[in-house]
C-alpha cells in the first residue's frame, strides 16, 4: 500500500489532472450539437442588406466574330458598284480609284467625295473671310502659301469680299491616281455662291451683292494612303470659269 502512493506516483498523478484541465478549458466539451468548420465560417460571412442575395458577376463579353467572307463579297460589290457610277465611264478614272482600294482598303470613293463637298465649302467660305487658322490644316502647304499671299494682299488695301455659299449642283471626280507615296484625286466642282468685293469705304468693286453666281474649280486633293491621318489635303488649284 505504501509502495503504491510513494511521491513519484503521486507527483504523477498531479501532474495527469492538470494537463486534463487544461485541455478542458482550451478545447471544451462536446454536446452533439457543435457546427463544423464549414457552418461556422457560412454565419461569420457578412450578409447582403435586406437579406438580398449577392448579384452574380456578368459573364466577359465574347470576342467579336471575325468578317465573315459573305460581308468581305458584300464590300466588294458596294465599291464596284460606287466606282461604276462615280467615274461616268471614264476608264482612267475607274482605274485610279480601284487602285487606291487596293492600297486603302478602308477608302470609298462615295465618302471620299461627300468629304471634299464639305472642304470646297469649308476652303471656299474661309478663304473669302480671311480665316487663315481654318485654312491652314486643310491645304498642303504651297497652296496655303498662295492663299495667304491673297488674303494679304486684300488686307493690305482694304478689300473685304462678302460671301455666302449657296450650294453645289454639280460636283464629279474627274482624275485619280496613285503613285508611290499618295493617292491624288480630281474633283471638279460647280458652285453657285453670292459674293462681292468692296473697297475700304465699302463700295463694291467686284462681283453682286444680291444675284447668285455660278463658279468652276478643278482641285486636286492628296493623301499618302499608308498615314494613320484619314483627312486629304488640297495641293492643287484650278479655276475653270
Amino acid at each position: 500500500m505504501d509502495e503504491f502512493f510513494d511521491i513519484p506516483t503521486v507527483i504523477v498523478i498531479v501532474i495527469a489532472i492538470v494537463v486534463l484541465f487544461r485541455l478542458r478549458s482550451v478545447l471544451g466539451t462536446r454536446t452533439g450539437n457543435e457546427r463544423s468548420p464549414l457552418q461556422r465560417a457560412q454565419q461569420n460571412q457578412p450578409k447582403p442588406a435586406n437579406d438580398e442575395k449577392p448579384t452574380p458577376l456578368l459573364p466577359r463579353a465574347a470576342a467579336p466574330a471575325p468578317t465573315a467572307p459573305i460581308d468581305i463579297d458584300k464590300r466588294a460589290i458596294k465599291l464596284e458598284a460606287e466606282i461604276d457610277q462615280l467615274s461616268h465611264g471614264d476608264g482612267h478614272v475607274a482605274t485610279g480609284l480601284k487602285a487606291i482600294v487596293d492600297a486603302d482598303p478602308a477608302f470609298s470613293p462615295k465618302s471620299f467625295l461627300e468629304g471634299a463637298k464639305q472642304a470646297y465649302e469649308m476652303i471656299v467660305t474661309a478663304f473669302a473671310a480671311g480665316d487663315r487658322k481654318t485654312l491652314k490644316p486643310l491645304l498642303e502647304k504651297d497652296v496655303y502659301d498662295g492663299f495667304e499671299k491673297a488674303i494679304a494682299d486684300r488686307e493690305a488695301v482694304g478689300r473685304k469680299i462678302d460671301f455666302t455659299f449657296v450650294g453645289l449642283p454639280k460636283i464629279e471626280i474627274s482624275d485619280a491616281e496613285i503613285d508611290k507615296r499618295d493617292a491624288r484625286i480630281a474633283v471638279k466642282f460647280n458652285a453657285e455662291v453670292v459674293q462681292a468685293t468692296k473697297d475700304k469705304d465699302g463700295a463694291i468693286i467686284e462681283g453682286d451683292a444680291v444675284a447668285v453666281q455660278s463658279i468652276a474649280d478643278e482641285w486636286t486633293f492628296a493623301r499618302n494612303p499608308k498615314s494613320r491621318d484619314p483627312n486629304w489635303k488640297l495641293v492643287a488649284t484650278n479655276q475653270l470659269s
